[in-house]
C-alpha cells in the first residue's frame, strides 16, 4: 500500500484548507510518533464505520500551533509510518478495502527541521459496507470529534444500519397458516409447484428456519405472503405498511390543523401488492394535477411514470425492517417525497448513489419479488441509473437522496423536484462535486450571467432544497454546498481521482 505522490501546487491548496481548520467528525491530524500507529489505526477503523474521513499525519493539533506552525511532517517518525502502512493491511476485520493514499510535499515550519522540505500522509477513508473491527481488539465509529468504541449490542445496531444484517431474515412467531394465501398461490404459479408440505416449501425455499423443533416463517416470508403483514408483525416491532398524504402547498404544515388537501391513504397487503396499489395511487393524484390555493392557477406533475415506480419500490424493497415505522409518500405543489424507514445500506451515500446504484439491504425480499408474475421494476441494481436518467431525459432535476439519521426514526427521503431544470444547472451540479463549495462569483463565470442574475439562481436552489448555506459565513462571504456532501472541498479532484489538473502523479515511494 504506497502512497501517490501530489503535485505540489495541488498540496499547497490542499495544505491550505487544512491549516486553519480543527478536527471534525470527517477529519483528524495526527503528529507521527511511536504511539500514533494504534490511534490511527483506531481513527481508521472509525472512519470506516462511519460516513468516511481523512486521517493527515505530520500536523499538530489546531490548540497546539496555529497556521504553518502546525506543519512538522511525517519525518519526525518514519519508521512508525511504516509499521501504520504495514497494519493498515493486516489489522482490520473484515479487511479494509478502497484506501487512498496521498504524500503532499510540504515545507515544514517547526522543531530541527524548520525551513526544511517535508511530507504529510493524507489517508482518504471510505464509508465502508461492512463493519470493521481491529485484530487487536476493538470496533469503533466516529464521534463529532474523536473515537467511540462500541459495545457488542452497538456492533448489532451498527450491523442493521449498513445492512450486513437484515430484520427482514429474522425468524418471527407467525402461524404458517397465515401465509397460505392468494400472493402464495401466485407466486407458485410463476416459481413452479414445490415438494414437501408448506412448511417444507417455506423451509426449501429459505423463507423459514426451525426454532425449537418447530418451523417459524423469516420476517420477510411475513411481508410478502401475508394478506396483513403490517397487523401481524406490529406487535414484533415492525410496520409495514404505505401511507399516502396530499398536502395544499409546498411544506408540511404541522399542528392540529394539517394542510391536508384529502384524507391520507393507508396502503396494506402482501409486498407485491402493495407496490402495485401504492403507484397506482400516487399516480392518479399526480395525474389530477395541482390547482394552487388563491391563483386558481393548476400545475401538472411531470415525473415520468419510470421513476415513481421504482422510487416506491425501492423505498419498499430496501427499507430497514426492524424499524417500527410506515412508508410515507408526500404529495406537494411542486414535488413529490418518498420517505422509508432506514439508511442506506452497504456503504452508498447520497453522493455516491447516482453511480453507485442501488444494493439491496433484503436480498431475500428482492430475490423472491422477481418470481412472481409481472414482477416490479427490479433491475439488479440499474433502477436508481434509471432514475437519474429519465429525469435528466425529462429536463427535470436529478432526484435528491437525504439520510435523516438524527430523527426519531432514522430514515431516507427521496425527492423528486416538479420543476424543469436550466442548463447552468448542470454545470454548477458539476462544479460542486469536484469543488464542494460554489459562491456567487463562481456562479457569473460558469453560467455567463450578471450578479444579481447569480444570486436570484442561488436562491432559488436553495429554496428548492439543492443547496444548503455554509455555517458561519457574512452575506457578501456566502457560499453553499449540496446538502450532505462532504465537508471539505477537494481542489484538483485529489480524493475523488478526477483527471483533470491530474495532480498525482505515478510514482511510489515514502
Amino acid at each position: 500500500m504506497n502512497p501517490s505522490i501530489v503535485r505540489e501546487d495541488a498540496a499547497a491548496a490542499l495544505i491550505a484548507q487544512w491549516l486553519p481548520a480543527d478536527e471534525t467528525r470527517r477529519l483528524e491530524f495526527k503528529r507521527v510518533s511511536g504511539k500514533m500507529v494504534g490511534k490511527a489505526l483506531e481513527t481508521v477503523c472509525a472512519f470506516a464505520n462511519a460516513d468516511g474521513g481523512v486521517l493527515v499525519l505530520g500536523v499538530a493539533d489546531l490548540k497546539e500551533h496555529k497556521g504553518s506552525a502546525r506543519l512538522f511532517g511525517v519525518e519526525e517518525n518514519l519508521e512508525a509510518v511504516d509499521e501504520l502502512l504495514r497494519k493498515l493491511r493486516t489489522e482490520f476485520q473484515p479487511p479494509l478495502n478502497g484506501l487512498l493514499l496521498l504524500r503532499l510535499p510540504v515545507a515544514l515550519h517547526n522543531g530541527s527541521a524548520a525551513g526544511q522540505r517535508g511530507h504529510l500522509l493524507a489517508v482518504k477513508v471510505p464509508r465502508s459496507a461492512q463493519v470493521h473491527s481491529l485484530v487487536a481488539g476493538g470496533t469503533y465509529t466516529r464521534l463529532e470529534r474523536g473515537n467511540r468504541e462500541l459495545s457488542a449490542e452497538q456492533i448489532t445496531e451498527l450491523s442493521y444500519r449498513r445492512g450486513t444484517r437484515s430484520a427482514a431474515a429474522e425468524p418471527v412467531p407467525v402461524a404458517l397458516e397465515r401465509l397460505k394465501t392468494q400472493a402464495w398461490q401466485r407466486f407458485l404459479q410463476r416459481r413452479g409447484p414445490l415438494s414437501g408440505s408448506h412448511a417444507e416449501q417455506l423451509l426449501n425455499l429459505g423463507l423459514a428456519v426451525e426454532v425449537d423443533g418447530r418451523v417459524q416463517p423469516l420476517r420477510a416470508a411475513v411481508l410478502l405472503f401475508a394478506d396483513e403483514p403490517g397487523s401481524l408483525l406490529a406487535s414484533h416491532g415492525t410496520r409495514a405498511d404505505l401511507r399516502v398524504f396530499v398536502y395544499d402547498g409546498k411544506v408540511a404544515v404541522p399542528g392540529a390543523d394539517p394542510n391536508f388537501r384529502k384524507e391520507p391513504k393507508t396502503i396494506r397487503g402482501p409486498l407485491i401488492d402493495l407496490i402495485d396499489r401504492a403507484v397506482g395511487v400516487v399516480m392518479d393524484e399526480l395525474s389530477q394535477g395541482v390547482t394552487h390555493s388563491g391563483s386558481g392557477f393548476k400545475a401538472r406533475h411531470v415525473y415520468p411514470e419510470r421513476v415513481v415506480k421504482e422510487a416506491i419500490v425501492n423505498a419498499v424493497v430496501h427499507r430497514d425492517y426492524r424499524l417500527n415505522r410506515d412508508i410515507f409518500v408526500r404529495i406537494f405543489d411542486d414535488h413529490l417525497e418518498i420517505e422509508s424507514p432506514g439508511l442506506l445500506p452497504k456503504g452508498i451515500t447520497p453522493a455516491t448513489i447516482r453511480h453507485a446504484g442501488s444494493k439491496a439491504r433484503n436480498d431475500l425480499i428482492a430475490a423472491t419479488l422477481r418470481d412472481f408474475p409481472t414482477p416490479p421494476n427490479l433491475d439488479a441494481g440499474e433502477g436508481v441509473k434509471m432514475m437519474f436518467a429519465e429525469m435528466d431525459r425529462a429536463r427535470l432535476y436529478p432526484p435528491q437522496y437525504r439520510e435523516n439519521p438524527d430523527a426519531a426514526v432514522e430514515s431516507l427521503t427521496v425527492v423528486l423536484l416538479n420543476h424543469e431544470r436550466p442548463t447552468a444547472w448542470d454545470q454548477v451540479s458539476d462544479w460542486l462535486d469536484r469543488h464542494g463549495t460554489i459562491a456567487n462569483a463562481d456562479v457569473v463565470r460558469i453560467a455567463g450571467v450578471d450578479t444579481l442574475r447569480a444570486s436570484k439562481m442561488l436562491a432559488g436552489w436553495r429554496e428548492q432544497g439543492l443547496l444548503v448555506q455554509l455555517p458561519g459565513r457574512a452575506k457578501r462571504n456566502m457560499a453553499y454546498a449540496k446538502p450532505q456532501a462532504p465537508e471539505l472541498a477537494d481542489p484538483g479532484g485529489l480524493f475523488s481521482g478526477a483527471p483533470e489538473n491530474k495532480p498525482v502523479e505515478t510514482k511510489k515511494s515514502i
